[in-house]
């Protein structure tokens, strides 16, 4: 066959973004063009790779195979042009984070210092929920994943940053607000607004809370922290969040954290990668950087 690394570039996003208008727009090219090209390759293959039915685009049995091996070739060839930097004492190269969304508070931050240390180091970041930060895990589609709950489905190392204390908070005129040592059974008549079913701070929240035969008055779901700082600003309810997602001053914010025992709930966040997978030399740098640099302490509230 004689296809091309150009060829096999726009179909592996395409494969990601099932819209040839999202190819277009990432590689700056027309739609005409990503189009033909795309049908040049098929031709190339000999079967169809992919089908539009209605406005929706699906990939073929050979369209998989293809973006599966298209995805190994990518990887291969960006190890080598960083191995071949690395052998030349250059520091750069591509850097692929993906993020859940309580990371975003920290993750900019300590990439701007990184950058800052290497700028030429092309730098992606991708934030999203839990469930889709799974698959692109899954997928093998990033140096790495920060998350504070790996999964335990999958074949992977797991690389610890940093502690992820979680703690309750409610709105600063709650009458809990400023009491000592409150006891978990004292908040049984309280309603909870918590995080959405999946996510890893509600994970850790079932978890704790299954282990006190303890059943929350769930008020409300949220997919947002700061959607959940709001409402629990306005006194709808209790919450728990990671120390992360909360600005230094809570006062400015109408925010207390409650002082209950056994809180905070004592997690961590980790960078996590699938077994065997081999890390480039500016991943290894990175995550060398993460691990000396993101276990700063927070600061106090």
């Amino acid at each position: 066959m004689n296809v091309t690394f150009r060829q096999l570039r726009l179909f592996l996003e395409l494969a990601n973004q099932r819209s040839i208008s999202g190819v277009a727009r990432h590689f700056q090219v027309t739609q005409p063009t990503v189009s033909m090209q795309m049908r040049e390759l098929s031709d190339e293959v000999g079967l169809p790779l992919y089908e539009v039915i209605g406005k929706r685009l699906y990939l073929t049995s050979a369209g998989d195979e293809l973006a599966r091996t298209a995805k190994v070739m990518e990887d291969e060839w960006r190890a080598y042009e960083q191995c071949i930097a690395g052998m030349k004492g250059l520091t750069c190269g591509h850097l692929s984070i993906a993020v859940v969304g309580t990371a975003k508070y920290f993750m900019p931050c300590l990439l701007a210092a990184f950058s800052k240390t290497y700028p030429e180091v092309d730098i992606a970041l991708e934030v999203q929920n839990r469930e889709v930060i799974l698959q692109r895990l899954r997928e093998n589609r990033d140096d790495f994943c920060i998350m504070s709950i790996p999964p335990d489905d999958m074949d992977i190392v797991r690389h610890t940053l940093m502690p992820n204390p979680l703690v309750m908070i409610a709105s600063q005129t709650h009458p809990f607000a400023g009491q000592q040592g409150l006891r978990l059974e004292k908040l049984c008549g309280e309603r909870f607004i918590l995080r959405e079913t999946g996510s890893g701070t509600r994970l850790a929240c079932d978890w704790y809370f299954a282990s006190r035969d303890f059943l929350p008055q769930v008020r409300m779901e949220l997919g947002s922290n700061e959607a959940i700082k709001q409402a629990v600003a306005g006194d709808m309810g209790l919450s728990v969040l990671s120390r992360h997602a909360l600005n230094t001053n809570l006062k400015n914010h109408a925010l207390a954290i409650l002082d209950v025992l056994d809180f905070p709930l004592q997690e961590n966040w980790f960078a996590v990668h699938l077994q065997g997978k081999r890390l480039s030399p500016v991943a290894k740098g990175f995550l060398d950087y993460l691990q000396a640099n993101a276990g700063q302490p927070l600061a106090a509230a």
